[in-house]
């Protein structure tokens, strides 16, 4: 149960980390199952083809995170993060000319396309809304194996049996796991930083060590971080229409060639810093709306929050390092641990507040670390930020990472960098704990109605221009 900076940040591609890359992932843990982890049914024959039904929100907004495309990458044997973004359109136009799967190390299977991906409006499945079935059958039709899956956010999969029997005693697993520190609420982390003289982003490095060398954990913090910033890049230089069909235009090259023009002309207001926030923001997850590679962080539906931040940081901040950066992110994945663990990072769960507000807490930490915050502070600016994305709901137009998903990351980043900015103006004491905070987005999201949690059923899903 411990959460790794490599579980909070993952590499994959968009536009959803519980629509498109926890489907996909599901797929892939289902073939192994295949390949001889499980026992089939009693009476089963020969293998012959596989199914899949969606189910709750993936069923609701399934084409719009193309969940059914996810699935059937998954079903031929591909992964988040190895996938190649530019040879989607390609393999699925194979498959569903040729109705077959052949993935390595098991029978080619027969699949449509067209028939084997169903959306189950009706059923919703008990564990949680974004549920899947996959099935596998015989020579005959009759059933040769079964699983559910649940993608509980962030690209997290677990299934049935999984989510039934996960341990609640976090604090004793990380324990039992040996971990040094092994806190499991806000108030903890600042307990055993004092007790020890160590900082908040120590605290996890240690964690990380141990289970993995020094070199190792280097090497992948320099792969997310370098992954962040090459999708901020790519999103910059790219124009045209995001697919989807509601036909919106990636503006972040736009605004950022007007930015990059009007730099030393001193010509620019003050509040033009928020425009540099919100175009990188912007630039992830314009990539993300198109399929792109990106990292969770800690949802793609959010994962233009902290690499703006991160960029702000390293770009306009006075005495920016690259040990900052290494702060900045061991501080901010501490952050989205708990949550992850107190409350939920899943849009389908408790709405928009657990996505971009849990990236804007978790970004207002990692810069007030980097900027040298206490450990009080830090805890400080990510309650201010969290207290201010409470309530938000998740409503994408037409089942689409892109209105209001898009411009929300860039207000997240904004929020964000105010946050540690008024923490670190201050000593660190403050009125609302962290802790209270994550449990009131939890109690909250579980109050809001579900037409309210990224089925597009309400919201500005509902109220769009006619055409």
């Amino acid at each position: 149960m411990f959460l790794s900076i490599f579980d909070i940040f993952k590499v994959g591609i968009g536009p959803s980390s519980s629509h498109t890359m926890g489907p996909m992932t599901a797929a892939g843990r289902f073939l192994d199952d295949l390949r001889g982890g499980r026992e089939k049914e009693p009476g089963a024959g020969e293998l012959r083809a596989v199914s899949a039904s969606l189910h709750g929100s993936l069923a609701f907004t399934g084409k719009g995170h193309a969940t059914d495309r996810a699935v059937m990458l998954g079903l031929m044997g591909y992964l988040p993060a190895t996938m190649d973004p530019d040879a989607v359109d390609d393999l699925i136009a194979t498959l569903t000319d040729e109705k077959t799967l052949r993935p390595e190390g098991l029978p080619e299977l027969a699949f449509d396309p067209a028939k084997d991906v169903a959306f189950d409006y009706d059923l919703m499945l008990p564990g949680h809304t974004n549920g899947m079935r996959l099935k596998a059958w015989d020579v005959a039709g009759n059933l040769y194996m079964q699983e559910t899956y649940y993608s509980v956010g962030g690209g997290f999969v677990l299934t049935e049996a999984e989510l039934a029997n996960e341990e609640p005693d976090l604090h004793a697993q990380k324990e039992q796991a040996g971990f040094p520190y092994p806190f499991g609420s806000a108030a903890e982390m600042l307990k055993m930083g004092a007790a020890n003289g160590k900082t908040i982003a120590q605290m996890k490095e240690a964690n990380e060590l141990a289970t993995m060398s020094r070199s190792d954990l280097d090497r992948n913090l320099s792969t997310i971080r370098n992954a962040m910033f090459d999708c901020v890049d790519r999103g910059l230089r790219l124009e045209g229409i995001l697919p989807g069909g509601l036909k919106v235009k990636r503006r972040a090259k736009h605004i950022h060639d007007q930015l990059t023009a009007e730099q030393g002309m001193n010509r620019a207001q003050p509040h033009t810093i928020n425009d540099w926030m919100s175009v990188y923001a912007m630039a992830v997850n314009e990539e993300n709306a198109a399929g792109g590679k990106v990292v969770t962080s800690p949802t793609n539906g959010a994962a233009g929050v902290l690499p703006s931040v991160l960029r702000y940081y390293k770009e306009h901040c006075v005495g920016a390092t690259d040990d900052g950066q290494r702060v900045f992110l061991l501080t901010a994945a501490a952050i989205g641990g708990l949550i992850k663990h107190n409350a939920s990072i899943s849009g389908a769960e408790v709405g928009c507040q657990g996505e971009v507000g849990s990236a804007s807490s978790m970004a207002a930490a990692g810069l007030c670390a980097a900027l040298g915050g206490t450990n009080e502070q830090i805890e400080n600016a990510a309650e201010i930020a969290l207290e201010h994305h409470l309530g938000m709901t998740c409503d994408p137009v037409a089942g689409l990472v892109q209105v209001p998903c898009i411009e929300r990351n860039g207000l997240g980043a904004i929020k964000a960098v105010s946050a540690a900015s008024l923490a670190l103006r201050g000593d660190g004491t403050h009125f609302m704990p962290l802790d209270n905070c994550i449990e009131t987005m939890r109690q909250t999201g579980i109050d809001m109605s579900t037409k309210y949690k990224e089925t597009s059923l309400g919201g500005l899903a509902v109220n769009i221009p006619e055409c």
